[in-house]
């Protein structure tokens, strides 16, 4: 067995091992209330987690350039190859 597989069989081990607790506490047992709260608890506090990360991704990135900008650098970049070119046939014909 590769540590993937091996890895994996633990994880799977380790959800139904966690799933039989959780189910237990909420309703074999008089901590439920506790169960249901920390379970809300996590819920809400990923989802906020995730839509703050997505926040200061935006906020920290800054924004694309316009394509008339990436236009202009285009044809910029166009105007040099062909120079080189011309310059390039011009030795060329000299030899």
């Amino acid at each position: 067995m590769s540590k993937d597989q091996a890895i994996g069989v633990l994880m799977l081990i380790g959800s139904i091992v966690v799933l039989i607790i959780y189910g237990w506490a909420l309703f074999l047992s008089e901590w439920y209330m506790l169960a249901l709260k920390l379970t809300g608890m996590l819920a809400v506090g990923a989802v906020l987690a995730i839509l703050a990360w997505i926040g200061y991704t935006l906020a920290t990135t800054p924004p694309p350039k316009p394509i008339e900008e990436i236009e202009k650098e285009l044809e910029e970049e166009l105007k040099k190859l062909e120079e080189e070119e011309k310059t390039e046939e011009a030795k060329e014909e000299s030899k």
